[in-house]
């Protein structure tokens, strides 16, 4: 089975929370849509021919909101 690591969204590297900089070194974050407002979020590792997802977070939209300085509703 072959899945798409890319499959979320790319979050540019101005929005990164240090946290995740400081405490797993990323290079790259992504954000994946769950069922439910529920985000996933994480890094991709790795090259040719192995690619390793990390999930750093998961979290519901609320508190996704809140870590990236979005106003909540």
């Amino acid at each position: 089975m072959v899945a798409n690591v890319q499959a979320g969204k790319h979050i540019p590297k101005k929005l990164w929370p240090t946290e995740y900089v400081r405490k797993y070194d990323i290079t790259n974050l992504w954000k994946l849509n769950l069922d439910s407002y529920w985000r996933a979020l994480y890094t991709l590792r790795g090259g040719q021919p192995e690619i390793i997802a990390f999930v750093l977070d998961l979290m519901d939209h609320k508190e996704y909101d809140r870590k990236f300085g979005y106003k909540t509703s």
